[in-house]
């Protein structure tokens, strides 16, 4: 679903739009639709637009508990691969969006399907300058995959999550914090402290609150504002 919010500033804008629907700041993607900066005649003014989903603010409706660690980050491992080659329209679209955006931006590469499911489908760019469109740490990946979510829903497809991968490195980074999780967390127990991991998205965050959810005495949090928050490990000394 899409809203649109106003505020002085985008932190107050943001905030309105999470306390309006009822949701964290991390369960809803924000496009910025107009910025006034603040003069010395003259107030700030920021218009946004959120896309959020749909199934998750009816989850959310019907009483599960808000926060990050009420949400399970749903393994790509375990995604329903198939034919590559787009079934309908809508795939097709998503497909021609992605290739001209990535031939916008000067690069060469082939779009194919890697998975779908009934509120998900995944796309997987096939390219020698790979590298460079997953940038650092996904960053440049998880714009590209904001921009054909935004697309998705202006095609009136509010209710599928679009993944976006290329060269396995959402698995790959899936494997490596799972891993890195369990590495923190063995820390956490013997200095019985803290230790504040690196500035994650919202489904890398999600994926190390589930992976420690079963750990009796090792509890996380996040910590910060904006989209790439951070996530803090710490030893809660009790046992369930």
């Amino acid at each position: 679903m899409m809203y649109e919010f106003e505020g002085r500033t985008e932190k107050e804008a943001i905030d309105r739009a999470a306390e309006e629907l009822g949701l964290e700041k991390d369960d809803f993607d924000v496009e910025i639709l107009e910025a006034q900066r603040a003069g010395l005649f003259k107030k700030g003014f920021v218009k946004i637009r959120v896309h959020t989903n749909q199934q998750l603010a009816e989850t959310m409706d019907a009483g599960e508990e808000e926060n990050e660690n009420a949400y399970s980050a749903e393994p790509l491992s375990k995604a329903i691969f198939g034919d590559p080659d787009a079934k309908n329209d809508f795939e097709q679209k998503l497909l021609d969006f992605i290739g001209e955006l990535i031939e916008r931006m000067g690069y060469r590469g082939k779009v194919s399907i890697l998975f779908r499911e009934e509120h998900k489908i995944g796309l997987k760019i096939d390219s020698e300058y790979s590298s460079i469109l997953i940038g650092k740490k996904g960053k440049n990946l998880d714009a590209l995959q904001l921009l054909v979510n935004i697309y998705a829903g202006r095609l009136g497809r509010e209710d599928i999550r679009v993944i976006l991968d290329s060269e396995n490195y959402r698995i790959r980074r899936e494997e490596s914090l799972v891993r890195m999780a369990y590495t923190v967390a063995d820390r956490v127990r013997e200095n019985r402290g803290s230790i504040l991991l690196e500035p994650m998205n919202p489904f890398d965050r999600r994926l190390i609150h589930t992976t420690l959810n079963d750990i009796a005495d090792v509890e996380t949090k996040s910590e910060g504002d904006g989209l790439y928050r951070q996530v803090r490990v710490y030893y809660r000394g009790t046992m369930r």
